[in-house]
């Protein structure tokens, strides 16, 4: 009888740790209700571009701008590489743009190579990325609202209000309807 009652709290003590990490951890592609509610300002801060030239958000102002934090080795990130090159291409003539944050710690000795050499399936095309990157580290992406995992992605409006972070991949087809719904 003893050993029903403690397998049975056990059961419901992991029940509700599984259902206190789904709200905390929500599974990548999801945001977590935290995360999508309220808007909050775009971080006041400056990145380094391949040519050791500043970038700021401000800069974007006026733009949706999709802020995604990748690397050169992370695989979830080579997944969605081609979604943003397609986001980039459907959408950079309606006032959008993909600014890709990299956070290989070996900075431009690891992206430019990277660059310069990776093709990816777009609709049947090979295509090299075809948006903005810029290089971050922790610092940075604290500034952003801290950054668990890589791929992270965060969706600012025209005005410069965070409206959306997602950690891990993004599901393609919600993303484009949100962005749709910013322009």
């Amino acid at each position: 009888m003893k050993k029903g009652i403690f397998v049975g709290l056990g059961v419901v003590a992991l029940l509700a740790l599984m259902w206190w990490a789904d709200r905390k951890f929500p599974p990548p592609g999801r945001t977590s209700p935290s995360t999508s509610s309220a808007p909050t300002d775009a971080p006041n801060v400056t990145l380094k571009d391949l040519n050791d030239h500043d970038v700021t958000l401000a800069q974007y102002k006026g733009q949706v701008v999709l802020v995604n934090f990748w690397a050169t080795w992370c695989e979830p990130c080579k997944v969605e590489i081609p979604w943003m090159i397609e986001f980039q291409k459907k959408y950079s003539g309606r006032g959008f743009t993909i600014l890709g944050v990299s956070m290989d710690e070996d900075g431009k000795k690891a992206v430019q190579p990277f660059l310069d050499k990776e093709r990816f399936d777009v609709n049947g095309q090979q295509e090299a990325m075809n948006y903005p990157i810029v290089f971050g580290n922790d610092s940075i992406a604290g500034k952003f609202g801290g950054v668990m995992g890589l791929p992270t992605s965060m969706l600012f409006t025209r005005d410069g209000k965070k409206v959306r972070t997602i950690a891990g991949l993004v599901n393609h087809d919600d993303l484009s309807k949100v962005i749709e719904g910013l322009l």
